[in-house]
């Protein structure tokens, strides 16, 4: 049944997975928060304090219940999500269902019936809270792979809004989304946006494909035409927008003395190495970490890099640890990096030094200013900050930048040294000519680099997708164009 348009709404509703903040209840039960320092709020937070904005989303505890609260001038609204939500919906449905699945199978997605029917109750709960908030006609933004529904289900109780749906991951090809029991309901569930983004031009083509080959609807190009008795109800665009950092900020933070002198001390605690190399990641699957641990120490038995004048620090911030597959991916890693550092360490040097915790950004922006060669080396990413955030850091045009062809950002910097995660030898060779790079070289490529990340900020991606969202029409004969 639709809902009536509240008499105070907001014009601008962002609905996501998670509010922007980290809330937390004490014994006593008195609540407290923290902003969170994830890229897609410091992505919307300059939208959201110029608009008359509210954000829905989970405070990221089981059966928390709050009321609406606001932060810096954004009202927030808490959805409450029970413990067996969490299980089924977000650490069944939408970790070891789709995450697998739209990460090309490299680990083995699970399909459960009761997964399916809690993402379908948590997907209808936040459309219900967004309906709730948004004013007559305002603009709804939902976001990623948790909430692939609510778009559908948003317009079928507010048909008067503007809706726009971004999708964060990789949009896998027919062939792997085709194994998703319930793949015509998500298709359907994302057509209730006017405006479908996406990391990559391919996701975008991978997606319109999709849905010519399962609902049969006219596309051309970008647009995917709906009917309904046979007449043109409305269109909606399938397009990419590569997100970007707050590219500007982070530059700073890494100019600043103190982030200066701890890139040097970071050095100078490490032994002093010749050669520093870097690897930053969430310990996921996805990322490649095995392979690029392989391939260093590979490089060290061959002799092409120096057990005692080498170092890889490997940052892996802890995730998902409730999943079996991700305890797996800890054993395996830490496995591999004690038989490294067996082998080839020396009294007082470790060829490895393996960090599973999570850093503030004062000491990732120092860490990647100490580090000569970046290794950003995924399976699979739809874009991936980390690459963009190296670059910007580098104000001194140093360093180089080893990135996987498979990510998003290897479509926009085109000044890294691109492999193929799962040819070893290649990314031997890659890491080889990235450790020896000519100084010149080095600091042509950082430089394009660096024009492209500070260029294109998550400031203006967000203002790009909304200035396409509000241009393209919802309904035939509704302003903008095509």
């Amino acid at each position: 049944m639709p809902f009536a348009a509240p008499a105070r709404g907001y014009d601008l509703v962002v609905v996501a997975n998670r509010l922007p903040v980290d809330v937390s209840v004490e014994d006593d039960g008195t609540t407290s928060w923290v902003r969170s320092p994830g890229g897609l709020v410091t992505a919307l937070n300059p939208v959201m304090a110029q608009a008359d904005g509210a954000w829905v989303g989970w405070g990221g505890a089981p059966d928390l219940e709050l009321e609406p609260f606001a932060v810096d001038g954004t009202e927030l609204i808490p959805v409450t999500l029970s413990a067996e939500d969490i299980a089924k919906f977000y650490e069944g449905f939408s970790n070891d269902t789709l995450w697998p699945l739209y990460h090309d199978v490299i680990a083995s997605p699970t399909f459960h019936r009761a997964w399916w029917e809690a993402y379908q109750r948590v997907n209808r709960r936040f459309a219900e809270a967004a309906a709730a908030q948004a004013a007559q006609g305002a603009t709804v933004w939902v976001h990623d792979y948790q909430l692939q529904l609510v778009p559908k289900l948003l317009r079928e109780l507010r048909p008067d809004l503007r809706i726009g749906y971004f999708h964060h991951i990789p949009w896998p090809p027919l062939e792997l989304f085709s194994q998703l029991p319930w793949r015509k309901q998500v298709v359907e569930g994302l057509l209730g946006a006017d405006l479908i983004g996406f990391q990559r031009g391919g996701d975008a083509a991978n997606f319109v494909r999709v849905v010519r080959r399962l609902t049969g609807l006219t596309t051309r190009g970008q647009v995917i035409t709906l009917t309904k008795h046979g007449k043109v109800e409305r269109h909606v665009r399938a397009a990419a927008f590569p997100i970007s950092i707050d590219s500007g900020a982070f530059d700073e933070l890494a100019r600043t003395p103190e982030v200066q002198a701890r890139a040097k001390q970071i050095r100078a605690e490490l032994g002093d190495p010749e050669v520093l190399l870097l690897g930053v990641d969430r310990l996921d699957y996805t990322k490649g970490i095995r392979h690029r641990i392989k391939a260093y120490g590979e490089l060290l038995h061959d002799g092409r890099l120096s057990t005692v004048s080498t170092t890889l620090v490997q940052v892996a911030s802890p995730s998902r640890e409730n999943v079996d597959a991700y305890v797996q991916l800890r054993d395996e890693v830490e496995q591999l990096v004690g038989r490294i550092n067996g082998d080839y360490g020396q009294v007082g040097h470790a060829p490895v030094q393996y960090l599973h915790q999570s850093f503030p950004m004062e000491e990732m922006a120092a860490l990647y200013l100490a580090a000569d060669v970046m290794l950003v080396t995924a399976l699979r990413d739809g874009m991936n900050l980390v690459a963009k955030e190296y670059v910007a850091a580098r104000s001194d045009d140093r360093g180089a930048l080893v990135l996987s062809e498979f990510t998003g950002a290897a479509d926009e910097l085109t000044g890294a040294i691109l492999v193929n995660p799962h040819d070893i030898d290649g990314m031997k060779d890659a890491i080889t000519y990235a450790v020896h790079i000519d100084p010149r070289e080095s600091r042509k490529r950082m430089r394009r680099l660096r024009r492209r990340v500070l260029g294109h900020d998550v400031n203006a991606w967000s203002q790009e997708f909304l200035a396409v969202l509000t241009a393209v029409p919802s309904r035939e004969g509704r302003g903008g164009h095509v």
